[in-house]
């Protein structure tokens, strides 16, 4: 093997550049936090504000509520004994029921925006502090980086040979990056982003149907608007689950599976899931716990897209030597021998396996449901 001789200066020339670049990142970076920071300060006033707002539309909305009930009662009493009031009492009745109504309606409008704006700026704020915390940890990266530039070169010969292999690696990082990016904007765009927009033509027609139709039917409205409502904050929540629990940090694998079990069941009934931990529950290392509750996630989510089950059963067994999974499900079922060109989701489980040292084994029939059986050693 050859090596060619490297000039120094255009070597010293190239590494200025290269902290000169670096340096500017990091100041960028920081700029980028502290105006997040302002934000995220800005956000929590005006969130204090709203949730203000929000208790004093609902004590608002009780008072209407009883003054409406009452201005009914007293309609009705007029109407069953009409020739015992005067015209002018009987418009008065009819008019400060209907005024009290409008006013209800406008305040329980008013109410669901508040109470939207507040959910909205929660939202915003839980981004913002991923967003600052990303940033700090891109800084201490950074710093990092510069330090061992403006460090003894004496190994820069083996960083040179290794820069190809380093670059490679850093295109693929980037790649997946890029590719996790497009899946959520992919997921957020045809969730929570068409729900919502739904939400806001529904809470439009609302007014016109109470106008038009009577308050029975905008009641019915308001019931489907809220389901909307319902439908939107689980797949907010997916999403996050998607992104990384925030339970599994501080409960462990078993409570945080018990947790999202139990609320992808709710929303998804009648729909049974069933959770079964064998043996102990102890605590496993950080990269165990994320990439079981992966693998679950994605089975389980895989069930409930494409299985059509009634009942799906989650077992989990944690020994001294191993993790074992199961996720069975009594839906329809495939046919393992066709292939299919949207098996991410099987492909990324089966690299995750990997991962781990593990196996996983996938047994389906057509019509009679899937199981899907995983093992993993602890090397602890």
């Amino acid at each position: 093997m050859s090596f060619k001789k490297f000039d120094i200066n255009t070597l010293d020339f190239i590494l200025e550049k290269m902290i000169d670049t670096v340096g500017s990142s990091k100041d960028e970076v920081f700029r980028i936090g502290e105006q997040c920071r302002k934000e995220s300060l800005t956000l929590s006033d005006e969130l204090k504000e709203v949730r203000t707002l929000v208790i004093k539309a609902i004590e608002d909305g009780d008072k209407l509520d009883a003054q409406t009930r009452s201005a009914r009662k007293k309609l009705s009493e007029v109407s069953m004994h009409f020739k015992d009031y005067s015209e002018a009492e009987v418009r008065e009745a009819y008019e400060k029921a209907h005024r009290l109504q409008m006013d209800y309606s406008m305040n329980q409008q008013l109410e669901k925006q508040l109470r939207d704006r507040r959910d909205d700026i929660e939202r915003r704020l839980v981004g913002l502090t991923e967003t600052i915390d990303r940033a700090e940890q891109i800084i201490s990266q950074i710093s990092v980086v510069m330090n061992y530039l403006t460090s003894d070169l004496k190994q820069v010969g083996e960083m040179l040979e290794s820069a190809k292999l380093k670059q490679e690696f850093g295109l693929k990082i980037i790649e997946a990056q890029e590719e996790e990016r497009k899946r959520l904007s992919r997921e957020i765009h045809d969730g929570p982003a068409q729900m919502m927009a739904n939400v806001m033509l529904r809470s439009d027609l609302i007014e016109r149907v109470y106008k038009e139709r009577g308050g029975a039917e905008a009641i019915r409205e308001i019931r489907d608007l809220k389901k909307m409502v319902r439908n939107a904050l689980y797949e907010v929540r997916r999403i996050i689950y998607d992104l990384r629990p925030m339970a599994l940090d501080d409960l462990g694998l078993v409570p945080t599976l018990k947790k999202y079990l139990q609320t992808i069941e709710e929303y998804h009934k009648p729909i049974r899931i069933d959770f079964t931990s064998i043996k102990e529950e102890k605590r496993l290392p950080a990269k165990y716990e994320v990439a079981l509750f992966r693998l679950i996630q994605e089975s389980v989510q895989n069930a409930l897209k494409h299985a059509e089950a009634n009942i799906i059963r989650v077992g989990l067994e944690i020994d001294k030597s191993k993790v074992v999974v199961v996720v069975k499900d009594d839906g329809k079922g495939f046919d393992q021998q066709e292939k299919k060109n949207d098996s991410f989701g099987i492909m990324g489980m089966r690299e995750r396996v990997e991962l781990l040292e593990g196996r996983i084994s996938i047994d389906s029939i057509v019509g009679k449901g899937t199981m899907i059986l995983i093992q993993v050693p602890l090397n602890l």
